[in-house]
């Protein structure tokens, strides 16, 4: 069978949560549920699982999913807090850690840089440091404390990632509004605001021109593009009929969603094979969110290995390989 690769996976590391707990602000630690559970303003964050810091454990998982090599990112919230001494040096932190376990694991591991994005200079300055380091993409979250991907403040770390020619995994966060709209009640931020963030990051990259702009960059959308799949028909529709839809963009929405790269973390044959029909064979990978609580190693692969043969062989490792020149 093909090599395995898996582009959607994390790491923390255990000074990287004793610094978020001593500088985040309004992150803290609780049980629930006899588990450790971060929150963010008293609501439930991120459950911690053991296989989040141990990368022995890590490797034992994937010898017995059959996962041939991850490349392992920070999660949310990444480094977004603290101020910018903390979290600059917290994003420094966490891509030496990763390096170190790239050297100790050449075989198993890569990485995707962690940038403070909110001080741009400090971020542009750490992007370079951590490719040096072996990093072979950047990670970065749907939104950056509320703010846009697009947003002016950024383009100094976009047009040093396009020179870098390192791809970026854009991977949601809690969105804007989550007490407004109520969405912490059931734990629907992850079940539904997560995948509504991607969706919002990215389609609003489209409209806004951004693609055009950034000929060369690849994006990673996380969780199959969110909803994305499920709308390119409504996104195409109002770019025909309603002006401000087509302000920067002249092509359908549809083609852009042939540019970018998707994951295969999604928990139904059906929504991998319509995310295939969007963007196309070669712009999907393997990914398994692991070792989060609802990250599911075998079973993405079980629905990857589903596919037809063509498409699984691709799906498997070889997008991956080409797109990160492994």
């Amino acid at each position: 069978m093909s090599t395995v690769i898996d582009v959607h996976t994390h790491m923390l590391s255990d000074p990287w949560l004793e610094t978020l707990l001593e500088k985040g602000g309004r992150y803290t630690m609780k049980k629930l549920g006899g588990e450790r559970v971060i929150h963010y303003d008293g609501a439930p964050f991120m459950t911690l699982k053991d296989g989040m810091f141990d990368y022995e454990r890590r490797i034992r998982a994937m010898n017995r999913a059959r996962v041939d090599i991850a490349v392992v990112s920070l999660t949310c919230p990444s480094v977004y807090w603290g101020g910018k001494t903390v979290s600059t040096a917290t994003a420094k932190m966490m891509n030496d850690d990763m390096a170190a376990q790239q050297t100790t694991w050449p075989d198993r591991i890569r990485f995707f840089a962690t940038l403070p994005w909110q001080y741009p200079r400090e971020a542009v300055r750490e992007l370079a440091r951590a490719q040096k380091l072996g990093a072979v993409g950047v990670f970065v979250a749907a939104n950056v404390g509320g703010i846009s991907l697009t947003d002016a403040r950024f383009r100094s770390i976009w047009n040093a990632i396009d020179k870098s020619s390192l791809p970026v995994l854009v991977h949601p966060s809690a969105p804007p509004g989550v007490a407004e709209m109520d969405m912490t009640r059931y734990n629907q931020v992850a079940s539904v605001g997560f995948m509504f963030d991607t969706t919002l990051a990215i389609s609003r990259m489209i409209h806004d021109g951004f693609f055009d702009r950034y000929q060369k960059l690849d994006i990673i959308a996380a969780h199959a593009g969110g909803y994305l799949p499920y709308i390119v028909g409504r996104l195409d529709f109002c770019h025909k009929n309603m002006p401000p839809a087509r302000v920067k963009i002249s092509k359908h929405p549809s083609t852009y969603l042939k540019r970018i790269y998707y994951d295969s973390v999604t928990f139904t044959q059906d929504a991998l094979e319509m995310c295939l029909r969007v963007g196309g064979e070669n712009r999907v990978m393997y990914g398994s969110d692991y070792p989060h609580n609802i990250g599911d190693m075998k079973g993405c692969l079980a629905r990857v290995d589903a596919l037809s043969t063509r498409a699984r062989h691709k799906v498997r490792g070889k997008n991956a390989e080409r797109l990160f020149r492994m």
